[in-house]
């Protein structure tokens, strides 16, 4: 006989070496949906303790980006690793529906001048295509959840249910109407919020402004002068002219130290830190006179700067202290329009301004109301030059040029914004309701009680809210919910029974969407008292769609959360969502329930290109994930997060996913050669017990324990780059490198239901069985065809299980235990670039080629000794001899371990056809000339091989 591969035990497996993911991926989410995967999870976990992810809504606007690919592949993660954790984490996807964004698309495709409930329609129905484009590439990323039943801010019952969110904040006294400077878009013609404003540069007229001062005595005397040499006057400077119409107060900063400058016609009032840097602006030389603090200044009266050309502008300006003035440029003194100004309105109604006498000309549209003198009917943004003319004629302009500057735009239009005081519907931060805790001290509160991850999220989240003002929620929009409030006609107060008045519309907006409220005579609620009352028209901010869902949806359309009640254990989100749904559900829950509705808040950052660069189609690094998915296939987009700190930006390009597919092919390629070695393995027949293991055998299933619990850690602490580096050092370190090579000719040599490769097959399939487990969150696709090829009874899915608890560990003292292996692995890695170096000097072609002598020390001795005649199946050689160091000669190489000294020769003997040894017994045997007397033991026939160790 000489051909005696028939006698080998040859590995194999239909576990195809090539994933051929993007035609396999949409047949494995086609299998899902016909075993109905998302509804048995909820039956097997139905008396498991609950994990509950809340999904923050994407908005139902335009196909899937990279972005929100991350953050839904991130709660995929967690979802599943939280079921196979033995919980029950149910995943409810939503989208947010209503706002600006999704109008203006129906305005630019169908005109802006549609009736409200034609654009209401169209916007319903443009939100639920674009939900559908968003479904189908989410459900392609291999994300499970709810799919079938996801919640929608649109949907009747979730428009009803933000009413009664709404409700329950007014009953609790929360929300008021009032005057206030907001962040306003002319394009809009609304309120935004401060998610919704980004910044540009712009170019503007920038203006130094004299304000004459009204009593030159007094001013004097405030600075411990008798008379002053010429008139005096305040020098401003700003970069709004069209705000000057408006002006009715000047600021100063009480600590700062001021100048009275005198320049010849005229004497100046300038902070004394920028006294040269004005004259030089003015082209003057001047004089100071005397110089005082700011606080001597307050109430000093100036006049209008053009008050010289129009009687409307007779009225004077007070100085108004205030610590927000700063001296980076301008004159320390700064106008204030408080209509157009946050801090302006705070400090005139600090001094006692009443709402009735803020100006305000620029109305909604950018225009200036007819009876602005001078003014009125022009664009602001047009009325600018007019203005500088206008100063300039009134001989009040010592300054003027034209600079370009950061400043605040619409994030829809691109156009500039400005700060405009409205009547609008707030939430307030720093009243007490009526349990008598202000709703800033109760989300203050509700930070301290809330995990982070990353930890820094909560001093950022802390800050935006110690200092952020009254929520402004009102809009002026046709496509959102309404704020269905009555107002007298004649006080502007709400209707006494607004709380349940608003539930009778809830009522009727669960019934018919929100054009219930709309559609709506009066007169049905109010009866009589209707003529008394006007229906506000106001609609409310996105923010409150999305940061009331913890109501609408948690207890509403989907309920969710635990025994204490609808309470999330975790919201994930970019981290831009601080200002955000983090923000705005944080102060609604607090509102509403006097807590936040989550436990914890994780965060993730932004994808960048290779360079750091943010995507940008002009710039042509835009990645798109279904670019991904046809190309290289889901589970390698989804292995590429999990190979990213996504704590900070996240880089993706071509080339970075080009590495992940590598990754990928070395876990799926150790995952097929674990199934290829299981050939003939029957687990109920064939397992070995763990103490009856081979030593070897015994050390990777006590590795693969060991790592589950790191990994099941930190799948717990969400730290899935950690889960990737082991995963895949496991793979290639402890599998590739070392255990599958020394079992190699174990199992392939060794008689087929012999202990030597049952007690193999035993710890390739606890280790596979592991695995599939390890990557199923992850590359949830390849871990269903793992668990497909793995021998045994198995589950229709890997999500029917949870992490395998077939492990086994060693004892801390076991002989042959952790450390011993682990000092095995070191001598191996030593002897093997010995190997490599006769390999490259043409002495041998492979290890088995080799004999090789180990100069050893005591410690290494004793080390390796145990092991036999079996040391050389761990460093794969023909033949080892162990030797004291001392005997060491010049052909012995000195290696990298201490102790060591490693001599290779080509071994003399004939290689055995059957386990490509090289060994002096082969040919010894008449009838089988070409093999060892080992491999004739382990023939079919014959009594077989005792292996203990490896």
């Amino acid at each position: 006989m000489s051909d005696y591969k028939h006698t080998l035990n040859l590995p194999h497996t239909d576990f195809p070496m090539r994933g051929n993911l993007p035609s396999q991926e949409p047949r494995r989410i086609q299998r899902w949906h016909e075993i109905g995967l998302y509804q048995r999870l909820r039956e097997i976990g139905r008396n498991r303790e609950k994990f509950v992810l809340h999904d923050g809504p994407p908005y139902a606007n335009g196909s899937i980006h990279i972005g929100h690919a991350v953050n839904k592949i991130l709660k995929d993660f967690i979802v599943k690793s939280k079921t196979l954790a033995g919980l029950d984490a149910p995943y409810v996807p939503g989208w947010d529906c209503h706002g600006l964004p999704i109008e203006h698309r129906v305005e630019t495709s169908h005109g802006k001048h549609l009736a409200p409930e034609k654009t209401r329609e169209l916007c319903r129905a443009y939100a639920a295509e674009q939900i559908d484009v968003q479904r189908t590439d989410f459900v392609r990323l291999g994300v499970v959840g709810d799919w079938e039943n996801p919640y929608r801010t649109m949907d009747y019952a979730n428009e009803a249910g933000e009413i009664r969110a709404l409700a329950r904040m007014v009953d609790q006294g929360f929300v008021f109407k009032g005057l206030k400077p907001v962040n306003w878009c002319f394009d809009c013609g609304s309120a935004l919020a401060e998610a919704e404003v980004e910044y540009q540069n712009k170019e503007s007229d920038a203006i130094d402004v004299a304000f004459a001062a009204v009593d030159d005595g007094r001013l004097a005397e405030a600075f411990g002068l008798t008379t002053l040499p010429a008139p005096a006057a305040a020098m401003i400077w700003t970069t709004t002219p069209w705000t000057i119409p408006a002006n009715q107060a000047l600021n100063a900063h009480p600590d700062f130290t001021y100048a009275l400058v005198h320049v010849g016609e005229r004497v100046l009032l300038l902070a004394e830190e920028l006294v040269e840097s004005c004259l030089e602006r003015y082209g003057l030389e001047g004089e100071t006179l005397a110089t005082a603090p700011g606080s001597a200044l307050e109430l000093l009266e100036f006049r209008h700067p053009l008050a010289a050309l129009d009687a409307g502008y007779e009225r004077v300006s007070p100085v108004q202290l205030a610590d927000y003035v700063e001296l980076g440029a301008g004159t320390g003194v700064v106008h204030s329009a408080p209509a157009y100004g946050e801090d302006d309105f705070f400090t005139c109604r600090r001094y006692g301004m009443d709402f009735e006498e803020i100006l305000n000309p620029v109305q909604g549209d950018g225009i200036y109301a007819e009876s602005l003198p001078l003014f009125g009917g022009q664009n602001i943004w047009k009325a600018n030059a007019h203005i500088v003319e206008a100063l300039e004629q009134a001989g009040s302009l010592l300054a003027h040029r034209r600079m370009e500057h950061s400043y605040m735009h619409c994030w829809r239009h691109k156009t500039p914004l400005v700060y405009r005081a409205t009547a609008q519907w707030f939430v307030r931060m720093d009243q007490a309701g009526r349990e008598g805790q202000s709703l800033r001290e109760r989300a203050l509160a509700g930070v301290e009680a809330t995990r982070f991850h990353p930890a820094w999220g909560q001093a950022r989240l802390r800050g935006m809210i110690e200092s952020r003002p009254d929520w402004c929620i009102s809009r002026q929009r046709n496509w959102g919910v309404p704020i269905p409030f009555f107002l007298h006609r004649e006080t502007g107060e709400l209707h006494p029974r607004t709380v349940e008045l608003m539930e009778e519309v809830a009522r009727r907006v669960e019934e018919a969407g929100i054009e219930a409220w709309f559609q709506l005579d009066s007169a049905e609620l109010l009866g009589d008292e209707a003529a008394q009352y006007d229906k506000v028209s106001d609609t409310l901010d996105v923010w409150f769609d999305s940061g009331t869902t913890h109501f609408h949806v948690m207890r509403g359309s989907h309920p969710m959360g635990h025994a204490e009640g609808p309470i999330a254990d975790l919201y994930l989100e970019g981290s831009d969502q601080h200002r955000g749904w983090f923000h705005s559900s944080l102060l609604t829950g607090s509102a509403i329930d006097g807590r936040p509705p989550y436990r914890a808040l994780l965060t993730h950052g932004f994808t960048v290109d290779a360079d750091g660069r943010k995507m940008s189609k002009s710039l042509g690094n835009v990645i798109a994930p279904q670019q991904v998915m046809d190309r290289l296939g889901a589970d390698i987009l989804r292995l590429w997060v999990a190979s990213t700190d996504y704590s900070g930006e996240m880089a993706v390009s071509d080339e970075i996913l080009k590495r992940t597919a590598d990754a990928y092919r070395r876990i799926r390629n150790t995952s097929r050669f674990l199934l290829g070695n299981l050939t003939g393995f029957e687990p109920q027949r064939d397992l070995v017990a763990f103490d009856d293991m081979l030593a070897l055998d015994r050390w990777l299933v006590d590795r693969a324990s060991l790592l589950q619990a790191r990994i099941e850690q930190a799948y717990e602490e969400y730290r899935f780059l950690d889960i990737y580096q082991q995963v895949h050092t496991f793979c290639s370190r402890d599998l590739g490198s070392f255990y599958l090579d020394v079992i190699k000719d174990r199992q392939y040599t060794t008689q087929a239901d012999s202990l030597a490769r049952r007690s193999c097959q035993s710890a390739l399939y606890h280790v596979i069985e592991a695995i599939c487990r390890w990557i199923a969150p992850i590359t949830s696709f390849t871990a269903e065809e793992i668990n497909e090829h793995i021998p045994g009874e198995r589950e229709e899915s890997v999500f029917f299980t949870t992490f395998y608890d077939g492990l086994s560990r060693l004892p801390d003292d076991a002989p042959m235990g952790r450390e011993f292996w682990e000092q095995v692995l070191e001598v191996r890695q030593a002897v093997n670039k010995r190997l490599e170096a006769a390999r490259n000097d043409g002495l041998i072609r492979g290890s088995l080629d080799s004999e090789i002598t180990l100069y050893v020390d005591d410690r290494l001795h004793a080390l390796l000794a145990p092991l036999g005649e079996e040391l050389r199946f761990v460093l794969i050689t023909s033949e080892v001899t162990l030797k004291p160091i001392a005997e060491a000669g010049a052909q012995a190489v000195e290696s990298e371990l201490e102790g060591l000294r490693v001599s290779v020769i080509a071994s003399p003997y004939e290689k055995c056809a059957r386990s490509w040894e090289r060994r002096p017994d082969v040919g010894t045997h008449p009838d089988h000339p070409t093999l060892t007397e080992r491999s004739i033991l382990n023939l079919p026939d014959g009594p077989g091989e005792v292996r203990r160790y490896a």
